[in-house]
């Protein structure tokens, strides 16, 4: 009994002991040798990696996040993994998919020896994981865990292109992104690219089926997030949907082709596949990749872009949306599939916010006109949608010399962007409406109907 008594403190348990003994411990604050942790992640199978402070003015708005991954974060160590290209650019996109997901696979597994070797070397450290999964408790607004691309911006691991993702100066745009957060500071940081791998070869914009990518740099989030990411989040969303509101199999079969249903099948079963990626598997750019598009342009394009255009599929789209009118006039071999667009909004801020994603350019051409909003059950809120040159603008404050003016409550609003429904119904249900009703109502055509069904 009196031997346990003494333990009661802990102080004379063996392990402590030990410890106290001989056990190295914590290497302290002394900076880590950059190119040791640069030879550290190599040998873990990373292709390129840098290094980047957490106090960096790049990623101030993901601070939170990395203190919620590790509390005393100081480092953060971006690293690429490589895909193998022609995988990628074939038009079989089951063989593309997978190639994205062992890649994943592949990117999780070094950040995990990574870490597992700092730990030995007595460094706190944190891999999240490269893509998914994430916080989707919080979806849609606080998904993810940390934002990979800008961190590699900021590591000088290469630029965001036109379609939206980091081109290697080496590697081009075949890489998956994954990011070490680490709590001691390294002796030299790395610095951003002072120059663009992108080629500005517009290819990544021929390939896009629906247009998500525009000629001047814009970017059609809700475009993209339709059929791209068909059978994830959203897509599964709308796929429930389906399910749920059909009368029997039949309606249900009506609503579904048996492909859908299958690759649906496949995606909960396995993991959930891209319904195109085009942009990527297009893309020319990075030292060791745009050899074949200096050396012939025309063949370059007949090889790589052309399958992809010329395949049969199936494209989701919005209604009212640039993609439901260009497909059938761009590509013959697509089929068009009307869905719903299920980014849920629950209050007036975040939905107008949603409304920068979801903007039509190709519907806003030669229009200048602004819209201002009361909303009464809100406030009143003020706020004002602006469209000029084929872009959007909202602002969150009363709106000077507006074309149109607006006092609404918020369930009529989200109505009339969801379900589609005329202004001129707003009004007989309580909405009032003052100004030019003509640029007001070429306003709301700018934006997709988000819901088909009632």
């Amino acid at each position: 009994m009196a031997h346990m008594s003494d333990n009661r403190n802990g102080s004379e348990h063996p392990d402590i002991l030990r410890w106290r003994e001989g056990a190295p411990g914590r290497a302290g604050d002394v900076p880590l040798d950059r190119e040791a942790l640069r030879a550290l992640m190599l040998e873990c199978g990373a292709d390129d990696c840098g290094f980047v402070e957490v106090t960096n003015p790049a990623l101030a708005d993901q601070q939170a996040w990395i203190s919620a991954l590790l509390p005393g974060a100081k480092t953060l160590v971006s690293f690429v993994v490589r895909m193998n290209r022609d995988t990628v650019r074939t038009s079989v996109r089951s063989v593309a998919n997978e190639e994205f997901h062992q890649t994943y696979d592949d990117v999780n597994h070094v950040a995990r020896r990574a870490v597992r070797r700092l730990e030995e070397m007595g460094i706190g450290a944190v891999n999240p994981a490269a893509a998914f999964p994430m916080e989707a408790q919080a979806y849609p607004a606080g998904m993810r865990v940390i934002s990979h691309k800008p961190i590699a911006e900021a590591a000088g691991l290469g630029k965001m292109g036109l379609h939206r993702n980091v081109i290697h100066p080496r590697f081009g745009s075949f890489i998956l992104l994954g990011t070490i957060v680490i709590d001691r500071e390294i002796e030299n940081y790395s610095s951003p690219l002072d120059y663009s791998p992108c080629l500005d070869c517009k290819l990544c914009v021929a390939a896009c089926p629906v247009e998500a990518i525009g000629m001047d740099g814009s970017f059609n989030f809700s475009a993209c997030y339709t059929h791209n990411y068909r059978e994830f989040m959203g897509g599964f969303v709308d796929w429930v949907h389906e399910v749920v509101e059909a009368k029997d199999a039949d309606d249900y079969d009506a609503r579904v082709s048996p492909g859908e249903s299958v690759s649906m099948w496949q995606s909960l079963s396995f993991k959930p596949g891209y319904k195109a990626a085009y942009c990527l598997s297009v893309c020319p750019a990075g030292s060791d990749v745009l050899g074949p598009y200096v050396e012939d342009k025309v063949e370059y394009r007949k090889r790589i872009l052309d399958p992809l255009l010329a395949k049969p599929e199936t494209v989701y789209v919005l209604k009212n949306s640039d993609a439901e009118e260009s497909v059938p006039q761009r590509l013959k071999t697509k089929e068009v599939k009307l869905v719903d667009y299920n980014i849920p909004s629950d209050n007036p801020f975040s939905f107008l916010f949603g409304l920068t994603l979801t903007f039509q350019r190709r519907k806003a051409r030669g229009l200048d006109a602004t819209l201002a909003l009361t909303i009464s059950d809100h406030g009143p809120m003020e706020a004002a949608i602006r469209i000029r040159k084929s872009r959007v603008e909202i602002g969150f404050a009363a709106a000077e010399n507006p074309d149109a003016s607006l006092q609404i409550g918020w369930p009529l609003l989200y109505r009339i962007f969801r379900d589609g429904i005329s202004l001129e119904d707003a009004v007989a249900e309580g909405a009032v409406l003052t100004g030019d009703m003509q640029k007001a109502d070429a306003i709301r055509r700018c934006f997709p109907v988000y819901r088909l069904r009632d």
